[in-house]
């Protein structure tokens, strides 16, 4: 399963890396830790460089999270939750996320953009509430491309400094990506199961 997932990356080069990192942020293909991490790895073996490959995937986070905020700045809130609302079942989060991630950028200004880079959960959800706020379009490009700069930044020299382990653990690097993606499709398909809109829960 590594060579696969190395050989597809390695494949696409750094603009496939651009597309990955981009769908990952509008409609998670695969976690940005994956693409990234084995990146690191392919940094490690000299089949990509690292500042292309930091750069080149942190423009993909930036259009990824673009869209969200683009989304925001175009429409009103009614139409944003009558989008949500219909269509939460397949983005995986629904208007009460999305209020919550509206609180925190009402709390905390713009800074809670560049600060939620690091966050698994909110990272991109918050550039709805950025968007629809009006936040200003360079503040909200340059606190998103700083913050994903330096968490891509950490997974491409996390995968590098474990690129030996993996090629020696080859084994169980593959059970445990496999797990990883297994789990992030299980999650996926209960979220999906079990979503309901706002309007029907009690």
């Amino acid at each position: 399963m590594n060579d696969f997932i190395l050989s597809a990356i390695a494949s696409g080069g750094y603009f496939g890396i651009f597309i990955l990192m981009a769908l990952e942020n509008i409609f998670p293909p695969m976690p940005s830790e994956i693409i990234m991490g084995y990146g690191g790895v392919l940094v490690a073996r000299e089949q990509m460089s690292f500042m292309p490959l930091l750069m080149i995937g942190t423009l993909g986070t930036v259009a990824g999270n673009y869209f969200w905020y683009w989304l925001g700045y175009r429409w009103d809130e009614d139409h944003l939750k009558n989008f949500i609302e219909k269509r939460g079942r397949w983005l995986t989060f629904e208007w009460e996320e999305f209020e919550k991630a509206r609180h925190m950028f009402r709390r905390h200004g713009d800074w809670i953009v560049f600060l939620l880079r690091f966050s698994p959960f909110l990272r991109t959800i918050i550039s709805l509430p950025a968007g629809l706020a009006r936040m200003k379009l360079w503040r909200f490009l340059l606190f998103t491309f700083l913050g994903s700069l330096i968490w891509n930044g950490a997974l491409i020299l996390g995968g590098s400094a474990l690129s030996g382990l993996i090629d020696r653990y080859d084994v169980y690097a593959s059970w445990a990506v496999g797990g990883f993606i297994a789990m992030g499709v299980a999650w996926y398909v209960y979220r999906v199961a079990t979503w309901k809109p706002a309007s029907r829960k009690s």
